[in-house]
């Protein structure tokens, strides 16, 4: 088992990341507590997001990777927990 953050396993990442960021679609009602934490859980997303770039650029692989497993966990969370419609995706979400 390759334990090893290659450039390819971090691209690979961004992408995936990228791809589910960009899926999403807030469904909780407008006005509401869920609205507030919908949009919360997407910018916690697009701030690792963020993050990420920041980190690669630094060549801080490591922790750019890092970054965007906690960038897909708001995502994924978002998904199951009914803020986003993800259009049944499970292979980017663990939804279904």
């Amino acid at each position: 088992m390759n334990r090893e953050v290659t450039d390819e396993k971090l691209n690979k990442y961004f992408d995936v990341s990228t791809r589910a960021y960009n899926k999403v679609k807030i469904v909780a009602p407008k006005g509401t507590h869920l609205y507030k934490m919908a949009v919360d859980f997407l910018e916690m997303a697009k701030n690792y997001i963020d993050d990420a770039h920041h980190f690669k650029e630094k060549g801080e692989i490591v922790t750019a990777f890092a970054a965007l497993n906690y960038a897909h966990g708001w995502l994924d969370a978002g998904a199951r927990g009914g803020l986003f419609d993800v259009e049944h995706d499970s292979v980017l979400f663990t939804v279904d």
